[in-house]
């Protein structure tokens, strides 16, 4: 069997895995399963070097992908007007079982997501991006653009008899440019000391309320493992991402982080550093010299 049908394979089994778990009522393992896919997705939508599939079943995977972020957000907020049911989602399987045949339309009016460029961390580092010379670009543009992806918060844990879950709620960023920030959003990651991701990372929803030096998020994280089973030297990254109109990409401008000591209830203010992203917290370089910090509040919840 061909690279390519393994591949396809591999997807179509994730998307019966995720299907199943949400047609079981499993909904914490159904929006992992979708986001870890719809991730799949695009990549291979944005991968220049693969020849493996034409401009147009790219933009058919990247649909895929799109309905996979919408049926995610369906689970994770009941209150939303525009619910992406599972019985829709299903009718997308044998497109990507069929993908490298499906000449068909494709079902539903969506758009392909994302139309701009994720680049990892660091990787924007090589393109020698200056912050400032965007920012007057920036400013204005905000209506130019399609909207990202709802964000991919997740649910909170189970709780379990004598365990601890965190809740931490985002109140705002302070940054000296905020106001020229396009779709600014914040990547929550868990690492361990070697960086090494413990959990799915999660997307806050784009940010909309912006004032004087302070972008407000005001949304609540779910860290999805019980504190007692966080590894020593583990820690709780935010990263913070917008988009750059002038290079067509979404780029990290800074980050931060909060470590095990610093896990107790009621607000909690934590630097913000340079990037790129240092998961291992060995080099680490202050943003700003200013008092601009990441504004956060805890809530945790015993099951006693």
């Amino acid at each position: 069997m061909s690279d390519v049908n393994k591949t396809i394979q591999k997807w179509h089994a994730s998307f019966r895995k995720g299907t199943d778990f949400d047609s079981w009522g499993q909904l914490v393992e159904a929006i992992d399963e979708y986001q870890i896919l719809a991730r799949q997705l695009q990549k291979e939508v944005q991968s220049t070097n693969s020849s493996d599939f034409t401009e147009e079943q790219k933009k058919t995977l990247g649909k895929i992908a799109t309905c996979l972020e919408m049926r995610s957000a369906s689970l994770q907020c009941t209150q939303l007007k525009d619910e992406f049911k599972l019985e829709d989602l299903k009718k997308l399987e044998s497109i990507i079982k069929n993908i490298l045949t499906f000449n068909k339309e494709f079902p539903f009016d969506v758009q392909p997501v994302p139309l701009r460029k994720i680049l990892a961390p660091g990787e924007e580092e090589n393109l020698e991006l200056e912050e400032e010379e965007d920012a007057a670009a920036g400013a204005g543009l905000t209506e130019a653009f399609p909207p990202r992806a709802p964000g991919t918060l997740l649910p909170r844990l189970p709780s379990e008899p004598g365990m601890t879950l965190l809740t931490i709620k985002i109140e705002k960023i302070g940054l000296k440019d905020a106001g020229q920030c396009i779709d600014p959003y914040m990547t929550i990651s868990v690492k361990d000391v070697n960086g090494v991701d413990l959990n799915p990372a999660q997307d806050t929803p784009v940010a909309t309320r912006k004032e004087d030096t302070y972008i407000h998020f005001s949304v609540d994280v779910e860290i999805q493992r019980h504190v007692e089973k966080l590894p020593k030297g583990a820690a709780i990254f935010f990263e913070f991402k917008h988009y750059k109109p002038k290079k067509k990409f979404t780029s990290t401008k800074c980050f931060a982080f909060m470590e095990m000591d610093e896990i107790k209830p009621g607000p909690i203010v934590i630097e913000l550093y340079k990037k790129p992203t240092d998961f291992k917290r060995k080099k680490l370089q202050l943003l700003t010299k200013k008092p601009l910090y990441l504004h956060l509040l805890q809530t945790l919840h015993k099951d006693s």
